[in-house]
């Protein structure tokens, strides 16, 4: 089985990132014209994922109406001939059906977090998202690890080394 389901724990109330993240979810805080969370949906999707499985909390509002459509705002720009910016809008949303969401109803940590998703994922192979770290790289490195995946059939975890006295954050 190929693994073609992306889970991204969402639900965390981002308390190391306030007090920006007070009234933003940490995953909508912009990295240059963007949100965190975009980049890594891109890197998912550029690695043949087809279903991004979000697992959100209260005050996610925000990043479910950025991978949504905005007919308004595209209208408006469809109007003042803006079409740079409606194409770029529009290249955020995902085709139907790619997004689905569920929410962790209390703040149990990482694992009950992606413990939410079970229902959607099932048995099916799948990968985990922290979109918390930019990784720059020409072949996308969940790409590499799916085929890592595809050729061990084992669980596989990218990690980083971190001076212990960082690992609080």
């Amino acid at each position: 089985m190929r693994i073609k389901k992306a889970v991204f724990p969402v639900a965390g109330m981002g308390t190391r990132f306030l007090p920006a993240t007070k009234s933003m979810p940490k995953e909508m805080l912009p990295v240059f014209d963007k949100p965190i969370i975009q980049y890594a949906v891109e890197e998912a999707i550029a690695s043949g994922i087809e279903e991004i499985i979000f697992v959100t909390g209260q005050g996610k509002s925000s990043l479910e109406d950025h991978f949504d459509r905005s007919y308004e705002l595209e209208n408006t720009l469809r109007e003042r001939k803006k079409n740079e910016l409606l194409e770029a809008i529009q290249s955020v949303v995902p085709k139907t059906g790619t997004i689905i969401y569920t929410r962790q109803p209390e703040p149990f940590g990482l694992g009950h977090a992606i413990w939410c998703a079970r229902n959607i994922v099932g048995d099916e192979p799948f990968a985990v998202l922290l979109a918390d770290d930019l990784i720059q790289s020409e072949t996308p490195v969940l790409g590499q690890m799916i085929n890592v995946f595809d050729r061990l059939r084992a669980s596989i975890a990218a990690v980083i080394e971190v001076p212990p006295e960082e690992t609080s954050k």
